[in-house]
């Protein structure tokens, strides 16, 4: 066992693990103020429903045995009957190795729920995260990062989560927002957002945790984790520069929004390749995502008609599917010499591009397909979106009963007390005369 592995991959884990509660401040502020507690209960309460159900049945079925490259086993609930103690290729135990991959599995259903704030049931939502993670996200983390997956077996490479987590996000925050329909309008002033320090509290988390997602995928500490920490933040702050500038271009001031936003497409975008790209790839990958994304949001995403409510397509699918396919591109053995090609800019043809190309599709077929039979078997037994009256009210009062500005309560009741003092000024003054004497 490598002590110092183990201890960089413990940390990595509790960095993985602080993205999510970072991504409930990031939705949470950009929200209406009715929807608050309901957006930070959906991204939260993910933390202990993955965690159950990863421990249950999710590493099983990730990474123990095989079933047609698509899914792996159902015989060892609750991870019995396993040798949790053998070592990895980097000297860490197979269940560090678990605790890893689990803070993924937590952090990539979270990521969706951006895109169905403010009319979706919480009780379809929990259901749905079950089914979906069964159904969906464990057959993609057995096809693409165990030996023996499909798209592993076709050279896939995604050194952090392009396909398994933002893509398969993406998409479902897509289908997810598609069934639901638009939004209602009843009157509020347009793009307000209920804290914006939150939203770059947030972005701040997300940046930070994202050095977990992405150096700790490298499973020790060695030279692809420190040029994986490097692409990751040349990538980011990259994309933050890129989204800001296009904004100033086009609307003609820059917005903290934008800046978030951006931040975070460059985060997506280099998660496949981060161990695998040059800082110049890097710099490229991030430049075209960013573009890429702040396109569809703001011109593809009306023209297409789906209310993505906090553009989790627009900024993890379309950022991710940029990156997954990059990696074909920049990917070069003179960074991680695991590869058995480089990309195609770096003299290796056109082989691992096509690979990441097909891979891309293929993980965008699936998740797209089986959301659909999901959602469409839930809708069976049971509702998906809240009433028109619920959703005019909020969700924090019609699903929740909870509000998250207590203060709004207190100042109307001060506002009531003030009132009341200046409409019986006289009594009061006789009342009291008595004390100025």
């Amino acid at each position: 066992m490598s002590l110092v592995n183990v201890s960089f991959m413990v940390l990595a884990s509790i960095l993985v693990l602080f993205m999510t509660p970072g991504l409930a401040f990031f939705y949470g502020g950009l929200v209406s103020k009715r929807n608050v507690v309901n957006t930070m209960l959906s991204v939260f309460v993910m933390t202990g429903v993955a965690i159950m159900l990863w421990i249950l049945i999710g590493y099983s079925l990730s990474f123990v045995g095989d079933h047609g490259g698509v899914f792996g086993s159902f015989a060892h609930p609750f991870m019995s009957h396993l040798n949790l103690n053998t070592l990895t290729s980097t000297h860490i135990p197979t269940s560090l190795y678990s605790l890893f991959q689990m803070m993924f599995a937590i952090i990539t259903p979270a990521l969706f729920v951006g895109a169905v704030v403010g009319r979706i049931r919480f009780k379809f939502l929990l259901t749905f995260l079950v089914v979906w993670s069964i159904f969906i996200y464990y057959p993609m983390v057995h096809m693409v990062w165990s030996p023996s997956g499909l798209l592993a077996k076709l050279g896939t490479v995604d050194f952090a989560g392009g396909t398994v987590v933002h893509i398969n996000a993406g998409v479902t925050a897509f289908v997810l927002s598609a069934f639901l329909g638009k939004r209602i309008k009843f009157g509020d002033i347009p793009h307000t957002h209920y804290n914006l320090p939150w939203v770059l509290l947030g972005t701040t988390i997300l940046w930070i945790g994202w050095y977990g997602f992405n150096a700790g995928s490298a499973l020790g500490v060695n030279n692809v984790a420190i040029q994986a920490t490097l692409t990751t933040t040349v990538a980011t702050a990259t994309a933050m520069v890129v989204w800001m500038f296009l904004d100033i271009f086009t609307k003609g001031k820059p917005t903290l929004v934008g800046v978030c936003t951006g931040t975070l497409c460059g985060l997506v975008g280099i998660t496949p390749g981060a161990g695998y790209v040059t800082i110049a790839g890097a710099f490229w990958i991030a430049l075209i995502a960013t573009c890429s994304s702040y396109f569809f949001v703001n011109v593809l995403k009306d023209r297409i008609g789906v209310d993505d409510a906090l553009d989790a397509f627009g900024c993890h699918g379309v950022s991710g599917i940029i990156g997954s396919i990059a990696t074909g591109l920049f990917a070069t053995k003179s960074v991680n010499s695991s590869l058995t090609g480089n990309g195609l800019f770096y003299g290796g043809g056109a082989h691992l591009f096509l690979v990441q190309l097909a891979a891309t599709a293929l993980t965008i077929l699936f998740v797209a397909i089986m959301c659909i039979v999901l959602i469409k078997a839930l809708q069976l037994v049971m509702p998906m979106r809240v009433d028109r009256n619920e959703e005019a009210l909020g969700l924090d009062i019609g699903e929740h009963g909870e509000e998250a500005d207590y203060t709004i309560g207190l100042s109307a009741d001060m506002a009531k007390a003030q009132s009341d003092m200046k409409l019986y000024a006289t009594e009061f003054k006789g009342q009291t005369a008595h004390l100025r004497k």
